[in-house]
């Protein structure tokens, strides 16, 4: 009979299986497209312009802080679509926030003020109102979700028709101008990419460490379940599209401070750009599945597709066609990607 000593070893073939099950992190794999698309700018910037796409300094700067709005919205949109949520409303929810907060930063020398006595406030004022209105935003789109149970598709678009109507009823249409010095610096140089990058920092660590996050993904999951495990499905979907609101008004805020105004044409069409950022980021339209920094990163490939299709000269036009055809291809890697982990369930 043979004794233990004769079996074979098999310890290292199923460390060797093991190894090669592990699969890559999505992020590392959407982190190699964003550094496919950089250098593919690069080369033909060479080619076309005679000029490098990647070593101007500005032109990186400006694509930074273009993004580092969106960034700011795609992180709230980002913990909705978790849920199995959607939010179209965050882009004039951003316009309403910034016409609000403008409002409250204005010098006491403008004679055209909207509240005189409101002038020269310190710059804390605006940044709390303009956070505030765009919570109420997300409050109201949570509670009709909850507890109206509408659809979020449906609550969102609402909100986003209303949100941009007030914007331009605020004023009657008329920009807000002559910002004090102590608010505009709050968009003045790369200070929004430092709040984009705190903000991505802060609900990092709460999704991934917190109750907070164990009940946004258990809830996209599977909400029945999420109920019947004890947690209050309709509070905690409240509490997340708030956050969104809060999130999209700080983008308000930082958007009125970076361009010394407040109008209610800003923010049009970015509720798209930062549901496109979450998707291409790997967040799942099937909820369950998302992560911040996925999303920041798929910011940053929207921000170098814009700068470099600028760059190039190629015209606004073909740039919403591509950006369309990425927002696609995003859904559709989406799509495989869930198919992949049901049959691994």
């Amino acid at each position: 009979m043979a004794n233990a000593n004769d079996m074979p070893d098999t310890s290292q073939p199923l460390e060797v299986v093991k190894k090669r099950k592990r699969k890559v992190p999505t992020e590392v794999s959407i982190l190699l497209v964003l550094v496919g698309i950089a250098v593919l700018f690069e080369i033909i910037g060479w080619i076309v312009r005679g000029d490098s796409f990647l070593m101007n300094p500005q032109r990186l700067l400006i694509m930074i802080l273009q993004m580092s709005i969106i960034g700011i919205i795609a992180i709230g949109v980002t913990q909705i679509i978790i849920t199995g949520g959607i939010d179209l409303s965050s882009g004039s929810v951003l316009a309403l926030t910034a016409m609000v907060t403008a409002s409250l930063a204005q010098q006491s020398e403008y004679v055209r003020a909207v509240y005189p006595a409101l002038t020269d406030m310190p710059w804390i004022v605006p940044l709390v109102a303009g956070m505030l209105v765009g919570a109420l935003c997300g409050l109201v789109n949570g509670a009709l979700i909850s507890f109206a149970v509408i659809p979020p598709f449906i609550a969102t678009l609402g909100m986003m028709v209303s949100a941009r109507g007030l914007a331009r009823a605020y004023t009657d249409g008329q920009p807000v101008s002559m910002l004090t010095e102590q608010f505009t610096w709050i968009g003045s140089g790369a200070n929004p990419v430092i709040i984009f990058l705190a903000v991505a920092v802060i609900f990092h660590i709460a999704l991934k460490y917190t109750r907070y996050g164990k009940y946004t993904y258990a809830i996209g999951a599977n909400p029945q379940a999420a109920r019947v495990s004890g947690i209050n499905v309709r509070r905690h979907l409240v509490l997340v599209y708030a956050i969104g609101g809060l999130l999209a008004g700080l983008a308000g805020v930082v958007a009125s401070a970076r361009a010394g105004t407040g109008q209610a044409g800003m923010g049009l069409m970015y509720e798209l750009d930062a549901i496109a950022a979450a998707v291409i980021g790997g967040t799942s339209l099937a909820g369950g599945y998302g992560r911040v920094t996925g999303t920041v990163i798929g910011a940053l490939i929207l921000g170098v597709m814009l700068s470099g299709f600028t760059f190039l000269g190629v015209d606004a036009y073909y740039q919403d066609i591509v950006k369309g055809a990425i927002i696609v291809a995003a859904v559709v890697a989406d799509q495989y990607r869930q198919r992949r982990r049901n049959k691994a369930a």
